[in-house]
């Protein structure tokens, strides 16, 4: 039987400017028995700025196959919970959808509070047609990639993909390589924070601005669809 009452809440939280977090988002981390944190040190302190004290606990890609049942039960015996990441939607190229999944099993209730989310004012910022558009998250590092970039260059629809500082050089080497010189793509960096950059261009000119450059911070890139 579903209970009416959520037992688990999935809250965004800032990509970068604390301001950006809404009310009720704070109003759940109020509320909530437990607060379920990808990296406790940061998520404890976005609570510290807003003076939330509510019991922390680590939730990430590397232990949530393993807690899972555990946390089911709690929220079965009554316990509320709310799911944050380090920075944005919980689930979105973050832990969290597996959780979800096995709540939903359990016949509990979730709600989830709109809020940020990086890949979306990266899309609206970079000028490119936001009506129709794929998003890719991470591409895969090794196995398929290659098979993946081939395929996206026929893409007819914006594609938003997330990168690592790191290895943004590459990436844009890569489409360069299967998409062309001359496909446009816009990268934003370090979004809502100080440093904000949003980059423009070709991807020769893109690849050439950020090859003279030290990369920092969190990494949108997006990429126009190919011309009908």
């Amino acid at each position: 039987m579903e209970t009416t009452q959520p037992s688990l809440y999935v809250v965004p939280t800032p990509i970068g400017n604390l301001a950006d977090i809404t009310l009720r988002a704070l109003d759940i981390l109020k509320k909530a028995d437990v607060i379920l944190a990808e990296d406790t040190r940061t998520s404890g302190f976005l609570l510290k700025h807003y003076q939330i004290s509510k019991p922390l606990q680590s939730f990430h890609i590397f232990n949530e196959h393993k807690t899972l049942a555990g946390l089911i039960q709690r929220m079965q015996q009554g316990e509320v919970m709310a799911l944050v990441s380090d920075a944005g939607t919980p689930g979105i190229s973050d832990p969290g959808f597996l959780l979800v999944r096995e709540v939903l099993r359990a016949g509990l209730q979730i709600d989830c509070l709109p809020g940020p989310t990086a890949l979306i004012p990266a899309l609206i910022k970079s000028g490119f047609p936001t009506d129709r558009f794929v998003f890719e998250g991470f591409l895969p590092h090794k196995k398929g990639r290659q098979t993946l970039l081939k395929k996206l260059a026929e893409e007819e629809r914006t594609i938003v993909l997330y990168e690592s500082p790191h290895r943004l050089v590459k990436t844009l080497e890569q489409v360069k390589e299967f998409f062309g010189d001359f496909r446009l793509v816009s990268v934003s960096r370090e979004l809502t924070k100080m440093h904000e950059e949003t980059f423009t261009g070709t991807v020769v000119d893109t690849l050439t601005h950020f090859q003279k450059k030290e990369i920092k911070g969190e990494i949108v890139m997006v990429i126009h669809g190919k011309e009908k």
